[in-house]
């Protein structure tokens, strides 16, 4: 009922100032998260917050503002930034908000946690670590219960209100023998609830054995052309990437993507589907509004290779005249293959199994070139070593071009939902 009285405050606030076309978001959140150090319970502490962001549209001009102050003074120096913003900005008619949609309320996930059941459910991960993975050290972890009330609404009629809970658990390992010890490795995963032992959930196991194996890793020597069969981690971060430089509102605006006139035709191999899926049983806390006020739906933005849209925001489409897609574009979903990551492995004479990238944003015409981490050498069918000192590049287009193999297999993590992805003609190096 405060947010609620706040949201009327609000609204009072920016009549009283003549603003007659806005859209905002108000909302207050709990977070309760447990702090793990070198296996063991460190900190449990409770972080409360509010926040509020507002758009003012004024003779073709807009103005945003946010802030975490929801008191009646905070809102109206919130208003008179937005306003003071719109009046200076350059006039720009592409701006705008969604037609009504309607009020609806949204419940996702628990809005109460068994803070008690779950510090048992991460006591009882750790004592499985130690007992299975003694060679694995977990450097730190956070365990956290996180709900919030948020409300966006718009001058056009629409109000959207969500509550909404999730819990959430990662961690930062490493692994050691006796003088060797590994980098450091990250992995998590999204939780509606605690029905199941976190070690089954999202990939944290497998970030557990493949750490273990990367104690002693070779430096692979000079480079060769092969097969890279990307982790469902690793298979998210590149097709972040692709979508990002092919399809995203930056690129379609300006002209520079490669893709730009090429909704309708294949783009990638005929493996590959993706789709934006806020609804998909599998995502913890799926998007139910756009940040321009729509109701999200489900997108595919990739269908057995063909490309159905660009991810376009109101703004986009209405300043290249191409269709808006009604989701900010988060929840990606990968469709999975007929292969299992054994049969991928078997087929492969070289490549790697890659675990992670780190490296610089593709160029605009999809190159890439950085460093594998938490990646194993396959040769002859067979995973042979961990590698270290190695290097990988090609072409983003390409890579999902020369799809060789997606897994049946899908990572879960809550978030997203990802295969095992293998793809040719990617260089590999060494020294």
């Amino acid at each position: 009922m405060e947010l609620r009285e706040t949201t009327a405050l609000l609204d009072g606030i920016l009549r009283e100032q003549g603003i007659g076309k806005y859209t905002y978001t108000l909302s207050e959140s709990e977070k309760q998260e447990l702090n793990i150090e070198n296996g063991g319970f460190k900190l449990l502490r409770t972080v409360f917050g509010k926040a509020g962001s507002l758009k003012v549209f004024t003779d073709g001009r807009m103005g945003s503002a946010s802030g975490n102050d929801l008191t009646e003074a905070g809102l109206r120096k919130l208003a008179g930034a937005a306003k003071t913003a719109a009046e200076s900005a350059s006039e720009d008619p592409c701006h705008d908000i969604a037609p009504d949609q309607g009020k609806e309320v949204f419940r996702q996930g628990e809005y109460k946690p068994d803070l008690d059941r779950f510090i048992e459910r991460i006591r009882e991960f750790l004592e499985t670590a130690a007992k299975e993975y003694p060679e694995v050290r977990i450097m730190s972890g956070i365990g956290s219960f996180d709900r919030w009330h948020r409300i966006m609404r718009n001058t056009n009629g629409t109000e959207f209100e969500t509550f909404a809970g999730q819990y959430g658990f990662s961690i930062e390992i490493c692994a050691s023998d006796g003088e060797k010890t590994t980098g450091l490795d990250y992995t998590g995963v999204s939780m509606k609830d605690l029905d199941t032992p976190f070690m089954e959930l999202g990939d944290l196991r497998r970030h557990l054995e493949d750490i273990r194996k990367s104690i002693s890793p070779e430096t692979l020597q000079g480079k060769f052309t092969g097969t890279v069969v990307m982790t469902p981690g690793c298979a998210g971060e590149f097709l972040s990437m692709l979508l990002s430089n092919y399809i995203g509102e930056g690129v379609v605006i300006n002209g520079t993507s490669l893709w730009l006139d090429k909704v309708g035709e294949k783009v990638a191999s005929e493996k590959l589907t993706v789709s934006l899926k806020p609804y998909d049983e599998r995502i913890v806390i799926g998007e139910r509004a756009t940040a321009n006020g729509f109701r999200s739906e489900d997108v595919t933005l990739i269908d057995r290779g063909v490309l159905k849209t660009h991810r376009l925001s109101l703004y986009g489409a209405n300043k290249t005249g191409r269709p808006v897609v009604k989701n900010t574009g988060g929840d990606l979903v990968a469709e999975p293959g007929d292969k299992t990551l054994a049969e991928i492995i078997a087929g492969v004479d070289r490549g790697l199994l890659l675990g992670g990238f780190s490296g610089g944003e593709p160029g605009t015409n999809g190159e890439f070139s950085g460093v594998a981490k938490n990646s194993f050498l396959i040769e002859n069918g067979e995973i042979r070593c961990a590698v270290t000192e190695t290097m990988v590049n090609g072409n983003l287009e390409d890579v999902f071009r020369r799809i060789r193999a997606v897994s049946k297999e899908l990572l879960c993590d809550g978030d997203t939902v990802m295969p095992y992805i293998a793809a040719d003609g990617i260089v590999v190096s060494g020294k």
